[in-house]
């Protein structure tokens, strides 16, 4: 459906173009009848969160332990590709168990916490790291570029072939939304995925969560059995 609506827009575009060139140029027709700035409205859905299955299944086809550190990140602290990308040695206490995002969406900077898959892969990583003079975290493996700050675009070419391997579709975003899932669902309230996930408002992590909320199946349920035994 939205790919038929952007179908449409495109379609329209095109003759509001043609229909300008007639009026601007040609002179043979009074008016342009797609007006200005009308177009259908699209959507802006979310990407689906991952199953547990397909987490797993994922995460079994990552060997690499930058790879895999990197993921771990987006999918337990939510972090952004961006902020993966820029994250640097500074910015990681291992021994609070926490790290500073310095340069978040909007220069937004905030804590998340290092559950414990998290910070075993992220020490085995380091462990592994070798010496280089830039900060930064992840570094390019090979190449010409070997030992320079992974990219974004890097980054997302990896999930795209791990997606590949896998059989699973599944992006960067899809990990950071799947955290935020995963604690709606486990009750943490949404003040505080609103933190860890650095949004402004509120608004945008109850949007931001909606999908799969058996939190609201389970409040349901609860309520229902007490209206039920009044």
């Amino acid at each position: 459906m939205l790919f038929q609506l952007k179908t449409i827009n495109n379609n329209l575009d095109s003759i509001r173009g043609f229909y300008n060139y007639l009026h601007n140029e040609e002179k043979c027709v009074e008016e342009n009848p797609v007006k200005k700035g009308y177009s259908l409205r699209l959507g802006n859905p979310l990407p689906k969160h991952l199953r547990d299955e397909e987490v797993q299944k994922l995460f079994d086809d990552i060997n690499n332990p930058r790879d895999k550190a990197m993921f771990m990140l987006m999918l337990r602290c939510g972090l952004r590709v961006e902020e993966v990308a820029n994250l640097t040695l500074n910015a990681v206490d291992l021994n609070r168990g926490q790290i500073l995002v310095f340069r978040g969406k909007g220069a937004k900077g905030r804590v998340v916490y290092l559950s414990k898959d998290t910070y075993d892969l992220l020490t085995k990583y380091l462990k592994r790291r070798k010496s280089a003079r830039t900060q930064s975290i992840f570094l390019v493996g090979k190449g010409q570029y070997k030992g320079k700050a992974i990219s974004v675009r890097g980054i997302q070419k990896r999930i795209e072939w791990y997606s590949k391997k896998a059989g699973i579709k599944v992006s960067c975003h899809q990990l950071r939304h799947t955290m935020a899932t995963q604690l709606l669902n486990a009750d943490a309230d949404l003040s505080t995925i609103q933190d860890l996930l650095g949004h402004n408002r509120i608004t945008t992590t109850q949007r931001y969560c909606k999908v799969s909320n058996l939190k609201v199946q389970r409040d349901y349920h609860k309520a229902m059995a007490y209206v039920l035994q009044r």
